[in-house]
Protein backbone atom coordinates (compact mmCIF):
# COMPACT_ATOMS: atom_id res chain seq x y z
CA UNK A 1 0.00 0.00 0.00
CA UNK A 2 1.50 3.31 -0.68
CA UNK A 3 1.15 6.80 0.88
CA UNK A 4 -2.17 8.10 -1.18
CA UNK A 5 -3.44 5.03 -0.26
CA UNK A 6 -2.32 5.50 3.59
CA UNK A 7 -3.58 9.39 3.52
CA UNK A 8 -7.53 8.54 3.86
CA UNK A 9 -6.61 5.52 6.56
CA UNK A 10 -4.87 7.95 8.33
CA UNK A 11 -7.04 10.56 8.45
CA UNK A 12 -9.91 8.69 9.24
CA UNK A 13 -8.17 7.66 12.19
CA UNK A 14 -7.74 11.37 13.01
CA UNK A 15 -10.97 11.93 13.06
CA UNK A 16 -11.90 8.94 15.51
CA UNK A 17 -9.90 10.17 17.69
CA UNK A 18 -11.29 13.57 17.90
CA UNK A 19 -14.61 12.28 19.25
CA UNK A 20 -15.82 12.38 22.81
CA UNK A 21 -15.46 9.57 25.74
CA UNK A 22 -18.72 8.18 25.71
CA UNK A 23 -19.73 5.69 28.67
CA UNK A 24 -22.95 3.75 28.10
CA UNK A 25 -25.06 2.14 30.73
CA UNK A 26 -27.88 -0.77 30.75
CA UNK A 27 -28.32 -4.13 29.41
CA UNK A 28 -29.90 -6.40 26.82
CA UNK A 29 -31.37 -4.91 23.22
CA UNK A 30 -31.26 -1.34 24.33
CA UNK A 31 -27.67 -1.31 25.08
CA UNK A 32 -26.81 -3.12 21.92
CA UNK A 33 -28.71 -0.56 19.49
CA UNK A 34 -26.63 2.46 21.96
CA UNK A 35 -23.18 0.95 21.45
CA UNK A 36 -23.62 0.55 17.58
CA UNK A 37 -25.01 3.78 17.41
CA UNK A 38 -22.12 5.71 19.62
CA UNK A 39 -19.69 4.63 17.68
CA UNK A 40 -20.20 6.61 14.82
CA UNK A 41 -18.97 9.92 16.42
CA UNK A 42 -16.74 8.22 19.92
CA UNK A 43 -13.16 8.07 20.23
CA UNK A 44 -13.49 5.78 23.21
CA UNK A 45 -16.45 3.59 24.48
CA UNK A 46 -17.33 2.34 27.98
CA UNK A 47 -20.20 0.01 28.45
CA UNK A 48 -21.54 -0.43 31.64
CA UNK A 49 -23.67 -3.60 32.29
CA UNK A 50 -25.77 -4.51 34.84
CA UNK A 51 -25.56 -7.73 36.87
CA UNK A 52 -28.67 -9.20 38.22
CA UNK A 53 -30.48 -10.80 34.83
CA UNK A 54 -31.23 -14.40 36.05
CA UNK A 55 -33.41 -15.43 33.13
CA UNK A 56 -31.96 -17.54 29.97
CA UNK A 57 -28.72 -18.85 29.25
CA UNK A 58 -27.37 -16.32 31.78
CA UNK A 59 -29.89 -17.53 34.73
CA UNK A 60 -28.26 -21.05 34.37
CA UNK A 61 -24.74 -20.29 34.27
CA UNK A 62 -24.79 -17.48 36.96
CA UNK A 63 -25.75 -19.16 40.03
CA UNK A 64 -24.39 -22.79 38.98
CA UNK A 65 -20.79 -21.46 38.29
CA UNK A 66 -20.95 -17.81 40.58
CA UNK A 67 -20.64 -15.64 38.29
CA UNK A 68 -21.78 -12.28 37.03
CA UNK A 69 -24.35 -13.19 34.37
CA UNK A 70 -22.96 -13.48 31.01
CA UNK A 71 -25.57 -12.67 28.25
CA UNK A 72 -25.62 -8.94 28.26
CA UNK A 73 -21.69 -8.38 28.68
CA UNK A 74 -21.72 -10.74 25.31
CA UNK A 75 -24.55 -8.77 23.62
CA UNK A 76 -22.28 -5.65 24.51
CA UNK A 77 -19.25 -6.85 22.96
CA UNK A 78 -21.00 -8.26 19.67
CA UNK A 79 -22.31 -4.87 19.40
CA UNK A 80 -18.99 -3.22 19.89
CA UNK A 81 -17.27 -5.65 17.34
CA UNK A 82 -18.94 -4.88 13.88
CA UNK A 83 -16.04 -6.69 11.42
CA UNK A 84 -17.67 -10.01 10.97
CA UNK A 85 -15.09 -12.93 11.82
CA UNK A 86 -15.21 -16.70 13.13
CA UNK A 87 -14.71 -15.37 16.70
CA UNK A 88 -17.57 -13.06 16.07
CA UNK A 89 -19.86 -16.31 14.57
CA UNK A 90 -18.55 -18.34 17.25
CA UNK A 91 -19.77 -15.61 20.56
CA UNK A 92 -23.08 -14.92 18.54
CA UNK A 93 -24.14 -19.01 17.94
CA UNK A 94 -26.82 -20.27 20.21
CA UNK A 95 -27.43 -24.10 21.30
CA UNK A 96 -30.97 -25.25 19.73
CA UNK A 97 -30.73 -28.89 21.27
CA UNK A 98 -29.40 -31.12 23.66
CA UNK A 99 -27.93 -30.61 27.00
CA UNK A 100 -26.50 -27.21 26.06
CA UNK A 101 -29.67 -25.94 24.05
CA UNK A 102 -30.56 -22.11 24.71
CA UNK A 103 -27.09 -21.51 25.66
CA UNK A 104 -25.20 -19.01 23.52
CA UNK A 105 -21.58 -19.99 22.66
CA UNK A 106 -20.48 -16.91 23.85
CA UNK A 107 -21.53 -17.19 27.25
CA UNK A 108 -20.05 -20.54 27.49
CA UNK A 109 -16.99 -19.05 26.36
CA UNK A 110 -16.87 -16.68 28.85
CA UNK A 111 -17.69 -19.02 31.96
CA UNK A 112 -14.64 -21.13 30.64
CA UNK A 113 -11.78 -18.06 30.32
CA UNK A 114 -13.34 -17.13 33.78
CA UNK A 115 -12.20 -20.95 34.72
CA UNK A 116 -9.10 -20.65 32.99
CA UNK A 117 -7.91 -16.88 34.22
CA UNK A 118 -9.98 -16.80 37.59
CA UNK A 119 -11.19 -13.21 36.91
CA UNK A 120 -14.63 -12.02 35.21
CA UNK A 121 -12.94 -9.67 34.30
CA UNK A 122 -9.92 -10.97 32.85
CA UNK A 123 -11.38 -13.15 31.16
CA UNK A 124 -14.10 -10.40 29.54
CA UNK A 125 -10.64 -8.30 28.25
CA UNK A 126 -9.46 -11.75 26.39
CA UNK A 127 -12.88 -11.74 24.88
CA UNK A 128 -12.67 -8.42 23.60
CA UNK A 129 -9.11 -8.91 22.49
CA UNK A 130 -10.34 -11.92 20.20
CA UNK A 131 -13.08 -10.06 18.99
CA UNK A 132 -11.42 -7.11 18.28
CA UNK A 133 -14.09 -4.84 20.36
CA UNK A 134 -13.83 -0.95 19.93
CA UNK A 135 -14.43 -0.62 23.19
CA UNK A 136 -14.71 -1.60 26.60
CA UNK A 137 -17.60 -3.44 28.58
CA UNK A 138 -17.25 -3.16 32.22
CA UNK A 139 -20.06 -5.10 34.28
CA UNK A 140 -21.34 -2.72 37.02
CA UNK A 141 -20.22 -4.77 39.93
CA UNK A 142 -17.75 -7.68 40.19
CA UNK A 143 -20.20 -10.27 41.53
CA UNK A 144 -23.97 -11.25 40.46
CA UNK A 145 -26.64 -9.65 42.19
CA UNK A 146 -30.33 -10.25 42.65
CA UNK A 147 -33.13 -7.94 41.96
CA UNK A 148 -36.14 -7.18 43.80
CA UNK A 149 -39.34 -5.31 43.53
CA UNK A 150 -42.24 -3.74 45.26
CA UNK A 151 -44.99 -4.08 42.68
CA UNK A 152 -48.36 -2.91 43.93
CA UNK A 153 -47.64 -3.21 47.59
CA UNK A 154 -45.85 -6.61 47.14
CA UNK A 155 -42.63 -8.28 47.15
CA UNK A 156 -41.63 -9.16 43.32
CA UNK A 157 -38.31 -11.54 43.56
CA UNK A 158 -35.84 -11.22 40.83
CA UNK A 159 -35.30 -9.97 37.33
CA UNK A 160 -37.71 -12.15 35.40
CA UNK A 161 -40.16 -11.73 37.59
CA UNK A 162 -40.04 -8.20 37.81
CA UNK A 163 -39.91 -7.67 34.48
CA UNK A 164 -42.96 -9.46 33.75
CA UNK A 165 -45.10 -8.37 36.61
CA UNK A 166 -47.50 -5.48 35.98
CA UNK A 167 -48.20 -2.60 38.78
CA UNK A 168 -46.97 0.60 39.93
CA UNK A 169 -43.27 -0.04 40.94
CA UNK A 170 -42.61 1.82 44.60
CA UNK A 171 -39.18 0.44 45.86
CA UNK A 172 -36.23 -2.11 43.54
CA UNK A 173 -33.41 -3.15 45.56
CA UNK A 174 -30.46 -4.81 44.93
CA UNK A 175 -29.18 -8.25 47.04
CA UNK A 176 -26.53 -7.43 48.42
CA UNK A 177 -27.97 -4.09 48.88
CA UNK A 178 -23.58 -3.22 49.95
CA UNK A 179 -21.92 -4.45 47.11
CA UNK A 180 -19.69 -1.47 45.77
CA UNK A 181 -19.78 -0.54 42.13
CA UNK A 182 -17.06 -1.73 40.44
CA UNK A 183 -13.94 0.86 40.22
CA UNK A 184 -13.56 0.37 36.39
CA UNK A 185 -17.00 1.60 35.96
CA UNK A 186 -16.99 4.74 38.19
CA UNK A 187 -13.56 5.67 36.25
CA UNK A 188 -15.71 5.39 32.80
CA UNK A 189 -18.24 7.16 34.39
CA UNK A 190 -16.17 10.14 35.74
CA UNK A 191 -13.86 10.35 32.65
CA UNK A 192 -16.33 10.35 30.34
CA UNK A 193 -17.68 13.72 27.92
CA UNK A 194 -21.26 11.67 27.49
CA UNK A 195 -22.89 9.77 29.28
CA UNK A 196 -26.09 7.98 27.49
CA UNK A 197 -28.44 5.72 29.60
CA UNK A 198 -31.03 4.04 27.50
CA UNK A 199 -33.22 2.19 25.68
CA UNK A 200 -34.42 -0.16 27.48
CA UNK A 201 -35.92 -1.79 30.02
CA UNK A 202 -36.70 0.94 32.75
CA UNK A 203 -36.57 -0.56 35.72
CA UNK A 204 -34.56 -4.15 34.97
CA UNK A 205 -31.98 -2.85 32.84
CA UNK A 206 -31.57 1.13 33.41
CA UNK A 207 -32.63 1.54 37.34
CA UNK A 208 -30.99 -1.63 38.35
CA UNK A 209 -27.59 -1.01 37.39
CA UNK A 210 -27.84 2.61 38.72
CA UNK A 211 -28.57 1.19 42.40
CA UNK A 212 -25.56 -0.29 42.83
CA UNK A 213 -23.55 1.68 45.49
CA UNK A 214 -21.22 4.82 43.74
CA UNK A 215 -22.87 5.04 40.07
CA UNK A 216 -25.41 8.13 40.89
CA UNK A 217 -22.93 9.72 43.23
CA UNK A 218 -19.99 9.47 40.44
CA UNK A 219 -22.97 10.51 37.92
CA UNK A 220 -24.42 12.99 39.40
CA UNK A 221 -20.15 14.72 40.10
CA UNK A 222 -19.34 14.08 36.44
CA UNK A 223 -18.99 17.11 34.67
CA UNK A 224 -20.14 14.58 31.45
CA UNK A 225 -23.90 15.72 29.41
CA UNK A 226 -26.15 13.03 30.88
CA UNK A 227 -28.67 11.44 27.63
CA UNK A 228 -31.31 9.36 27.97
CA UNK A 229 -32.96 7.90 25.05
CA UNK A 230 -36.26 6.66 25.61
CA UNK A 231 -38.09 3.40 24.63
CA UNK A 232 -40.19 3.38 21.44
CA UNK A 233 -42.76 1.64 23.45
CA UNK A 234 -43.94 0.50 26.26
CA UNK A 235 -43.34 -2.51 27.65
CA UNK A 236 -46.21 -5.03 29.11
CA UNK A 237 -45.36 -6.19 32.75
CA UNK A 238 -42.85 -2.87 33.57
CA UNK A 239 -44.32 0.24 31.89
CA UNK A 240 -47.47 0.17 30.70
CA UNK A 241 -49.36 3.68 30.32
CA UNK A 242 -46.09 5.41 31.01
CA UNK A 243 -45.38 8.26 29.05
CA UNK A 244 -41.40 9.73 28.89
CA UNK A 245 -41.84 12.01 31.64
CA UNK A 246 -43.59 9.39 33.61
CA UNK A 247 -40.07 7.39 32.55
CA UNK A 248 -37.84 9.99 33.82
CA UNK A 249 -39.93 10.25 37.33
CA UNK A 250 -39.09 6.61 37.97
CA UNK A 251 -35.58 6.92 36.80
CA UNK A 252 -34.51 9.69 38.97
CA UNK A 253 -36.45 8.77 41.75
CA UNK A 254 -35.64 5.42 42.58
CA UNK A 255 -31.85 6.45 42.62
CA UNK A 256 -31.47 9.36 43.44
CA UNK A 257 -29.71 10.64 39.72
CA UNK A 258 -29.62 14.15 39.09
CA UNK A 259 -32.19 15.01 35.93
CA UNK A 260 -30.73 14.44 32.37
CA UNK A 261 -29.84 17.01 30.55
CA UNK A 262 -31.25 16.21 27.40
CA UNK A 263 -34.27 12.79 26.01
CA UNK A 264 -33.87 11.66 23.31
CA UNK A 265 -37.08 10.54 21.94
CA UNK A 266 -38.72 9.01 18.82
CA UNK A 267 -41.44 11.31 16.67
CA UNK A 268 -43.04 9.01 14.86
CA UNK A 269 -46.11 6.05 16.60
CA UNK A 270 -44.83 2.51 15.49
CA UNK A 271 -47.88 0.17 15.17
CA UNK A 272 -48.04 -2.06 18.23
CA UNK A 273 -50.79 -4.75 19.64
CA UNK A 274 -52.74 -2.96 22.80
CA UNK A 275 -51.77 -2.79 25.80
CA UNK A 276 -48.38 -1.72 24.38
CA UNK A 277 -48.32 1.82 22.83
CA UNK A 278 -45.78 4.08 21.64
CA UNK A 279 -44.38 6.39 24.36
CA UNK A 280 -46.00 9.25 24.44
CA UNK A 281 -43.76 12.82 24.97
CA UNK A 282 -44.86 16.17 25.99
CA UNK A 283 -42.34 18.52 24.88
CA UNK A 284 -44.28 20.95 27.54
CA UNK A 285 -43.77 18.57 30.96
CA UNK A 286 -40.07 18.06 29.80
CA UNK A 287 -39.67 21.82 29.27
CA UNK A 288 -40.76 22.40 33.01
CA UNK A 289 -38.37 19.61 33.84
CA UNK A 290 -35.25 21.27 32.03
CA UNK A 291 -34.72 18.78 29.86
CA UNK A 292 -33.77 19.42 26.01
CA UNK A 293 -36.12 17.41 23.74
CA UNK A 294 -34.62 15.96 20.88
CA UNK A 295 -37.02 14.10 18.74
CA UNK A 296 -36.68 12.44 15.14
CA UNK A 297 -37.41 9.50 13.37
CA UNK A 298 -35.76 6.29 15.38
CA UNK A 299 -37.26 3.24 14.28
CA UNK A 300 -35.43 0.95 12.46
CA UNK A 301 -37.54 -0.09 9.39
CA UNK A 302 -35.79 -3.49 9.22
CA UNK A 303 -36.79 -4.75 13.40
CA UNK A 304 -39.12 -7.05 13.42
CA UNK A 305 -40.68 -5.30 16.80
CA UNK A 306 -40.01 -1.73 17.15
CA UNK A 307 -36.44 -1.23 17.68
CA UNK A 308 -33.85 2.44 17.80
CA UNK A 309 -32.41 2.40 13.87
CA UNK A 310 -28.11 3.40 15.23
CA UNK A 311 -27.52 5.69 12.03
CA UNK A 312 -30.27 8.20 13.26
CA UNK A 313 -29.55 7.53 16.92
CA UNK A 314 -25.69 8.04 16.21
CA UNK A 315 -26.55 11.54 14.45
CA UNK A 316 -28.56 12.83 17.03
CA UNK A 317 -26.12 11.60 20.01
CA UNK A 318 -23.40 12.83 18.07
CA UNK A 319 -25.09 16.23 18.33
CA UNK A 320 -25.63 16.59 21.60
CA UNK A 321 -22.21 15.48 22.82
CA UNK A 322 -20.38 18.78 21.12
CA UNK A 323 -23.68 20.64 21.78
Amino acid sequence: MNRVDLDPLLQELEESLEGPAVTAIGGGHGLARTLEAVQRYASSISAIVGVADNGGSSGRLSPALDIPPPGDIRRAMLALTPNPSLWRELFAYRFTEGDVKDHSLGNLILAALTDLEDDFEVAIRTAELYLGAAGAVIPVARRRLHLQAVVDGRLVDGQLAVARTRGDVSELRLVPEDVPANPRALDALAEADQIVIGPGSLYTSLIAPLLVPGVVDTINAAGARLVYVCNLVTQDGETLGMDATDHLAALTGLTGMRMPDAIVANETAPVVPPPVEAVRVDPTALAGLGVTLESCDLVDPAAPWPAHDPVPLGSVLGRLAVA
